[in-house]
């Protein structure tokens, strides 16, 4: 298995200045460099940031890069917590960091977050997830598998043995995230129109932001990524047996859980327990209207900056 990344910044001699950030579901580390450089949310100049990909996104190992018997429809399944004790042994073997400053991630990068501060506690000294989870819902392993059936459900997926890429299956992909990803409000009051400044109607609104969205993604990988998004459970290995609680009340960080008021994923009456069980976590909810993709790159000013103050204030604590 292999781990693609890229480093900002220098490593301090006392290796006490490293972030780690990973990316989230059809991302990769390019989406994650909006808010990394100096003067920015993580400042380059001060902190040795790691921001790794997921495993399944199309750069890190992968259904559409990895050799046969193991390529396409055949890559092994793969979860949140492989993916963090895969991470444990890059940064052990190539910097030899104890501990990071921060471990930080949004979405399926926030699930990154909760896992390596609850199975790797002394691992991290504060972490910050952000419109994400510590396990996944019913409801969003329903939405999951719905968005799946989009791909699985065009015949030019061949059972995941394509000649050419699905496009049917994504374009309807595409479709039906633009319903969840958005929040209700968002389109009541017209946002979409203002995100597509050329978009006069819904229909076109849908053609031009969603329906090639993600045409840049491989369809196995997708699917490769979505299930691990499905099977996420902090508590789901030998360490907590299947207890939230217990695996929840491991997280010795300073920690910041920040949902999106009108996220239809990750609801905040979700993180509001989540946070309950943790011993030293604070909820701090962004107030959008942007649904998932509250505090997310193009996402309102006032949105972003509150992301920036939560990482300042992770960080802060930590001197």
């Amino acid at each position: 298995m292999k781990l693609a990344y890229k480093t900002y910044g220098t490593l301090a001699p006392a290796k006490d200045n490293a972030v780690l950030i990973t990316s989230w579901c059809s991302a990769n580390h390019v989406h994650n460099e909006w808010f990394i450089g100096p003067g920015r949310h993580l400042n380059s100049d001060e902190y040795f940031i790691i921001s790794i990909n997921l495993l399944g996104n199309g750069l890190s190992s992968s259904p559409s890069n990895t050799a046969p018997p193991f390529d396409r429809g055949r890559f092994p399944p793969v979860t949140i917590l492989d993916n963090v004790r895969l991470q444990k042994k890059m940064v052990d073997d190539r910097w030899g960091i104890g501990r990071f400053a921060l471990v930080f991630g949004r979405s399926m990068g926030g699930q990154i977050a909760f896992q390596w501060a609850s199975y790797f506690p002394d691992r991290v000294a504060s972490m910050l997830a952000m419109t994400s989870a510590a396990k996944t819902s019913p409801h969003t392993y329903i939405f999951l598998e719905g968005i799946m059936s989009a791909i699985r459900m065009d015949p030019a997926w061949k059972e995941g043995e394509y000649v050419r890429q699905p496009e049917a299956g994504l374009r309807m992909l595409g479709r039906l995230y633009a319903a969840w990803s958005m929040s209700q409000t968002y389109y009541r009051q017209g946002l979409h129109k203002q995100e597509v400044a050329d978009a006069k109607t819904l229909e076109d609104y849908l053609i031009k932001r969603w329906d090639r969205n993600f045409f840049r993604c491989d369809a196995n990988d997708l699917l490769s990524q979505f299930k691990t998004w499905q099977c996420f459970d902090i508590s789901a290995n030998e360490k907590y047996r299947g207890s939230l609680e217990d695996a929840l009340g491991a997280i010795s960080a300073r920690a910041i859980v920040m949902p999106g008021q009108t996220d239809l994923y990750f609801p905040v009456e979700d993180s509001a327990m989540v946070v309950s069980h943790m011993p030293s976590a604070e909820l701090r909810v962004i107030e959008s209207v942007w649904g998932h993709r509250a505090g997310a790159p193009g996402s309102p000013e006032e949105d972003t900056q509150a992301v920036k103050q939560a990482i300042r204030d992770c960080l802060d604590g930590e001197r």
